[in-house]
Parts: C-alpha cells; structure tokens; sequence
C-alpha cells in the first residue's frame, strides 16, 4: 500500500492487495448497478480514495501499465483491434472503471483527489499515453447522437493510433452520422469522464461498441500527456504535490 496525497478528509492511496481490490469491486457493484471483477484486476494497481473518517472508500480506479508489446493485454483490447499501438514506442498505461459512490459523485474535491493522484502515477511513471474505455450509460444511441456527432466533427484519434474494428456491435458514428452537432445538447449527452479527457486534449475512436453486459455504449479514449494544456497540466499537479 503507498499513499498517493491527502487532501482534507480524503486520504488517496494505491494498492495490489487482494482486500484492496475487493473494496474496489464493491463500489464499482454500487456505482456500475452490477457485479463487476475480472480476470484484469489482479494485473492493475488500484487507486482507492478514502474518507479518513469512516475509512469508506468513495472513489476507485484501477491503471494497467503497458507497452507495445503488451497492449493487446488490455481490457480495451477486448473490444478494439489496437495493433496500431503496438507501434508506439513510450510507456502506456490503461486507466479503467473509474467510479465514485452515487451519494458523492458531484463532490469536487473528491474527484479533484482522483485526477491529482492520477497525475501523480502518470507523472512517477513517465507515462506517454493515457487511454480506456469512456461509456455511455445504455445501448440506445439515439439520446446521444449530437455527443456522437461533436465528437466526430472535433475529437477522432489520430489515424496513425485508430483502433479498428473488433467486436461484434459497433455504431461506426463517424461514417453513419451527417448531422451537425447542437454543442451544447451534446456536451449535456457527453459522460463526465470523457468530458474531462477531452479538455485534456483527449482524442475517441471513430466508432462506439455497444456492450450489452455493462449495458453500455463505450468510445476507446486515448489521451497523450504532452498533449494536455499546460494549465491543465499545472492544476493537475498542484493537486498531486
């Protein structure tokens, strides 16, 4: 167990102990309305965030170090042929089931503990590209349809780092949709998580799979570090220092 920072009444630390990943299967069964453990865990080192009064963890994630080598190891890899990555030459590192507890979701030093001990890892490890799965909540793709479409007109990857297609159910939204997004609706449709990676400099997919065992519509998110603002970049580590 390391102690990532502590901020106020949150203490954030990161862990592979078995009773660490256990506290953060219970909250992703709260956050996520399912059981949610996979073969991945034991792999990940878990980021748990603390309340030091209860000692009740609010939020969790779990980061997959990688390489080109190893990317198809992932649980994106799953879903996404990312044999593109295979030709990047930094360290990578997957960043998946972020959740917090429904009762603190809109709390924003809870979530600001979570980005600053993000930054932390990315930062000790010297992390060059960021990147997970980023869902929608349901399979029904016509309540996002003006997300889809701004990300298509503002946020497709790279083509040299494009996943193609892999699993069976895809909205290939950058070559179905014509429609010109309302931003505003759109970033109203767009999740919080991907919402923050895009500000960061994120980059999607150019198509969604629709992942009917999480109920879920999810868009491969990539984020490159040197890529992210510079006064993002600074907010980010004052709350990691």
């Amino acid at each position: 167990m390391t102690v990532l920072l502590q901020k106020g009444r949150f203490r954030v630390r990161q862990s592979r102990a078995d009773a660490d990943i256990a506290k953060a299967q219970e909250l992703r069964a709260i956050a996520f309305g399912c059981s949610d453990a996979d073969a991945i865990d034991p792999l990940c080192t878990h980021v748990l965030v603390e309340d030091t009064n209860s000692g009740e963890v609010l939020s969790c994630f779990r980061m997959l170090q990688l390489d080109g080598k190893t990317v198809a190891q992932s649980y994106s890899a799953q879903f996404y042929e990312l044999s593109a990555l295979e030709a990047y030459e930094g360290v990578m590192v997957e960043m998946g089931r972020f959740c917090t507890h429904p009762d603190h979701a809109n709390d924003p030093d809870l979530l600001r503990c979570a980005w600053g001990a993000m930054t932390a890892y990315v930062d000790a490890h010297n992390v060059g590209l960021l990147f997970g799965c980023s869902s929608y909540a349901g399979t029904d793709t016509d309540p996002y349809l003006d997300s889809f479409a701004m990300l298509k007109e503002r946020h497709l990857g790279p083509r040299h780092w494009l996943p193609r297609i892999k699993a069976p159910k895809v909205f290939r939204f950058a070559k179905e949709l014509s429609r010109t997004p309302d931003i505003k609706a759109a970033l109203r449709k767009t999740p919080p998580l991907l919402r923050t990676y895009l500000m960061m400099g994120g980059w999607v997919s150019d198509h969604a799979v629709v992942d009917d065992r999480m109920n879920t519509l999810h868009v491969f998110t990539g984020v490159e570090i040197r890529a992210i603002p510079s006064a993002r970049k600074r907010l980010l580590r004052a709350v990691a220092g």
